[in-house]
């Protein structure tokens, strides 16, 4: 029994949702939840029970002191809710988890107890794969759904995926047969820099996001997070001819593919987004490109194997998994 005394009733909820993990290269997606609980202000209201659904042995707990007490956090699944304020008040459940290790089939079915006792209308699961996109164009961002309709209405695509996947293409199934309306956003994370953080990744899903469901995301420092970590790539490639020159064969393939492209729909996304952005006020970080910014932070990390072509991490890449065309 779902019990949800301390949640007030929901303005036409959306639930958000990602998991650390497979589903998750460079944490841009599970950067992109806690982005959203960070700015908001997010109130955590439930978390899953760990014991049902993780090996401790592959997602260990951690011993923190406070105030002088030891104390232990175990690796969850926990829930907030943030109200999104403006002319058309919505709100938003938040779900931050990591990819459980079993039953997730139950899994599945207690976060979809509480979209059935919130009200829930859509269900969005962010992910992000490895994929042959170079650092220096804008950030892939597709939209899947398995309701034929919903892809109509949204401009989605139709998933027709089939092999391995992870718990973000299990919880979409689980919301189609339930009867929820469910999307996956996922985002291309250049395989040859995979690691985390990747804020530009982060900032064109939340992009994204914001187009879908139609609100106006607070993007703080990502925009100049996004630009430093481009920057800082660009700089590392610059020093190794052999990345560079790979670096320049993803452009070319990219651009030749994208060339017949010039999707009127693209353009009159971006134009809509910024005249949101110029009506509502620039808000701090200023205003984000369509790619995910232009932007930068900390330190990019560009390869693993000192003296050899760049090795991709581990994780699902576009073509051998299921985010290659679910997402």
């Amino acid at each position: 029994m779902i019990e949800l005394e301390g949640v007030p009733e929901l303005v036409d909820p959306v639930m958000v949702a990602a998991f650390e993990g497979w589903n998750d290269a460079g944490d841009a997606a599970s950067t992109a939840v806690a982005h959203l609980d960070r700015e908001w202000k997010g109130e955590v209201f439930a978390a899953l029970d760990a014991e049902d659904y993780y090996d401790f042995q592959v997602n260990r707990p951690t011993v923190f002191m406070e105030d002088g007490v030891r104390k232990i956090t175990w690796p969850t699944t926990r829930l907030s809710v943030v109200r999104v304020g403006g002319d058309k008040p919505r709100d938003l459940v938040l779900v931050r988890g990591i990819e459980p290790s079993m039953r997730w089939r139950s899994f599945c079915n207690e976060l979809l107890g509480f979209a059935h006792e919130l009200g829930v209308e859509l269900v969005v699961v962010l992910g992000a794969l490895l994929g042959d996109t170079p650092h220096t164009r804008p950030v892939p961002i597709s939209g899947t759904t398995s309701d034929a309709d919903l892809a109509r209405r949204m401009d989605l695509e139709e998933t027709k995926y089939e092999g391995p996947t992870g718990i973000v293409g299990v919880l979409q199934e689980a919301c189609t047969h339930a009867g929820v309306p469910a999307v996956s956003l996922w985002a291309a994370v250049p395989h040859y820099v995979s690691q985390p953080p990747n804020p530009k990744a982060t900032l064109a899903l939340l992009n994204r996001l914001e187009d879908l469901i139609g609100v106006r995301v607070p993007l703080g420092e990502l925009p100049e997070d996004a630009r430093a970590w481009q920057v800082g790539v660009d700089q590392l490639a610059a020093e190794d001819s052999e990345v560079a020159e790979y670096v320049q064969s993803l452009e070319e393939a990219r651009d030749t593919a994208e060339l017949p492209e010039a999707s009127g729909e693209a353009i009159a996304r971006e134009f809509e987004r910024y005249l949101r952005r110029r009506d509502g006020g620039s808000g701090p970080g200023g205003h984000a490109t369509a790619d995910g910014g232009d932007g930068p932070t900390g330190t990019p990390y560009l390869r693993d194997n000192p003296g050899g072509r760049p090795r991709p991490s581990k994780g699902p890449k576009s073509g051998d998994d299921e985010e290659s065309s679910e997402e």
